[in-house]
């Protein structure tokens, strides 16, 4: 479907204005120029004739494009009101066929993602309102369009080109020129919607080169609100699930501005920006599990955008986690077919020899940002080693939890203390949930998962933490302070968390409250999957085999409780099963000030400490 024709007008008015043109400069002739040119493929080619590991993840690379030859081709078809979900099975579909038939030449796959691409063409848009699928379809298309060029039929390659424009280019150059919504918007969706618009627009720039001009302009600027989150030291505010989407479209626009135009307008050079894979790797256990906080997922997965990051710094050592998903057949499948832009991995692979290089990263790091983190952990290589995160940060920030104080803990192999993650958004927004509102009295805030009752931290009188208090961390020689004192304005004068790595692999934690109501009362909490068992002030969690030993050293008055993290029964919160709370709750005494200190043991329980 055309835009109208005043609309219309007023697109082609904005790219013909004074210097528009010179966004194209440099620009590749012909294609392939996107990520990749003639030149990387064929070098890609070499390398897989000689390089085992490359070898093997190509293989798996070619069972997945394999596998999509016999499903249909995308249909129409939203949830709620997202289209997300078919724009990123359109991107994982065409990037595998396109790869394999650029490393293979068999016909089928060109056939297959041509399908794929007429059928996305011929959608009647590509849901604007929510615009995160046009730049995810608009990624897809182009992509498939520049990579498998010389392959498609004329009269496909028109179809697509002009969709490309049509239900891409022109809605998004719109908004983008408004300045408004997702383009002046400094999380997740400013990158993916000018990532995968920018792609668009180097894609089609021959044919319209005032629209892609005037797109890319507007990209360049605008892209600089999605980049400043990560300043100073690479702490995605949104959590490491949300760095992984935002910044691998924006490694993907980097990368595809470099091959395509030979700059990237120094985009990786934003503050924090290259910090901000060690940052995601801070972010990420022994196991493998990531530190979720905000609307994140506890899961391990496999980022390509990782192999970039490693190539650019020449840092293989980056790659510690991602080469674990890889170390067998099975989970180097499962890997592939996990990550939609799973292909690029092999464009950006590391040079050979390299495959057992280890991260020099520290082994106590702080992270300063709208949502600062502290990890601590034992070592790198070891999975039974211990490790401690946590953060300070804001409820008011994208995606944010009333989660201020809040930490994970993993030792032996086990995560012990743990997140809970997010609930589905459409299991929300279906029951009418307004939770989008980050205000105070915000409904938002009475979903379990995203309030202060399920996370890791304090809660004073019983009620929600302050949403526009910012809590700040700063690191100290065997540890970390968060002070919480902003999220409990009103409440108290002063309230600091201190966590400290002590001998015998023992962490503590310890809470400074002042100018506290007489009586009120204020919650210590941790979640766990574990099974807990009581004896007083003493708890022993039981997992897999392993122990952990939490102990009240104070107050005195102080005595552990255990309940199910069980959310109101309001109709629209998810069960928690499996996981239990480990609780004390102690009132404020009279003269307002209190302290609560509580030890953490892995392992078997060692004699008191001096």
């Amino acid at each position: 479907m055309r835009l109208p024709l005043l609309v219309l007008a007023v697109v082609l008015s904005l790219a013909s204005l004074p210097g528009r043109a010179d966004e194209l400069t440099g620009l590749r002739p012909g294609h392939p120029r996107l990520l990749a040119t003639a030149d990387d493929w064929q070098l890609l080619q070499q390398r897989l004739a000689v390089e085992p590991d490359l070898a093997a993840y190509h293989d798996a690379l070619l069972q997945a494009a394999r596998a999509e030859l016999k499903r249909p081709p995308a249909r129409y078809e939203k949830t709620g009101k997202r289209l997300l979900a078919v724009s990123r099975a359109v991107v994982q579909r065409v990037l595998l066929l396109a790869y394999a038939w650029r490393t293979t030449g068999e016909a089928p796959f060109a056939r297959r993602a041509e399908a794929e691409m007429l059928a996305v063409a011929a959608f009647p848009d590509w849901n604007p309102s929510h615009f995160l699928d046009v730049g995810e379809a608009t990624a897809a298309l182009a992509i498939g369009y520049d990579w498998l060029f010389e392959a498609l039929a004329p009269a496909a390659r028109a179809t697509i080109r002009q969709a490309i424009i049509e239900k891409g280019l022109r809605p998004g150059l719109l908004v983008s020129h408004s300045g408004k919504s997702w383009s002046d918007a400094e999380n997740n969706w400013n990158q993916v919607c000018f990532g995968g618009l920018s792609l668009g627009a180097l894609a089609v720039a021959e044919e319209e080169p005032a629209l892609a001009s005037a797109l890319l302009h507007d990209a360049r600027t605008g892209i600089r609100h999605g980049l400043a989150p990560y300043a100073p030291d690479g702490v995605y505010p949104e959590g490491p699930s949300y760095w992984a989407y935002g910044t691998s479209y924006q490694v993907i626009m980097i990368a595809a501005l470099e091959s395509a135009l030979g700059t990237d307008w120094d985009l990786a050079t934003s503050p924090g920006f290259l910090a901000s894979a060690g940052a995601y790797l801070q972010a990420t256990g022994p196991t493998g599990r990531h530190f979720n906080f905000a609307d994140g997922s506890e899961g391990a997965s496999f980022q390509p955008a990782v192999f970039w990051f490693a190539r650019k710094l020449a840092d293989p050592g980056l790659l510690l986690f991602e080469r674990r998903l890889l170390r067998s057949p099975e989970l180097t499948a499962a890997a592939v077919r996990s990550n939609r832009c799973a292909p690029l991995a092999a464009l950006w692979w590391p040079p050979a020899g390299t495959a057992g290089a280890t991260t020099a990263l520290p082994l106590r790091w702080t992270g300063r940002g709208a949502n600062p983190i502290a990890a601590l952990r034992e070592s790198w290589t070891d999975p039974d080693s211990l490790y401690l995160a946590l953060k300070g940060g804001a409820a008011e920030l994208n995606h944010a939890h009333m989660d201020a104080g809040s930490f994970v803990l993993e030792a032996d192999g086990v995560r012990w203390a743990v997140d809970l993650g997010a609930q589905s958004y459409e299991s929300l927004e279906s029951k009418g949930v307004d939770l989008w509102n980050r205000k105070q009295d915000s409904q938002r805030w009475t979903v379990y998962r995203l309030n202060n009752f399920s996370h890791n931290t304090l809660t004073l009188g019983g009620r929600p933490h302050r949403v526009a208090g910012h809590a700040t961390l700063r690191a100290i020689p065997d540890g970390a302070v968060v002070d919480l004192t902003p999220v409990f304005a009103g409440q108290a004068t002063h309230v600091e968390r201190t966590f400290r790595l002590q001998s015998g692999r023992r962490v503590l934690i310890a809470d400074e409250l002042r100018g506290l109501t007489p009586a009120s009362l204020v919650r210590w909490q941790l979640a766990t999957r574990a099974t807990v068992s009581l004896d007083g002030r003493t708890a022993t969690l039981r997992q897999d085999g392993r122990t952990l030993t939490v102990e009240v050293l104070a107050p005195a008055s102080a005595a552990f409780a255990v309940q199910p993290a069980e959310p109101p029964a309001d109709g629209y919160n998810a069960p928690n099963p499996g996981v239990q709370l480990l609780t004390f709750t102690v009132p404020a005494p009279a003269d307002g000030n209190l302290g609560l200190e509580v030890l953490l043991t892995p392992g078997n329980p060692l004699p008191p400490k001096p």
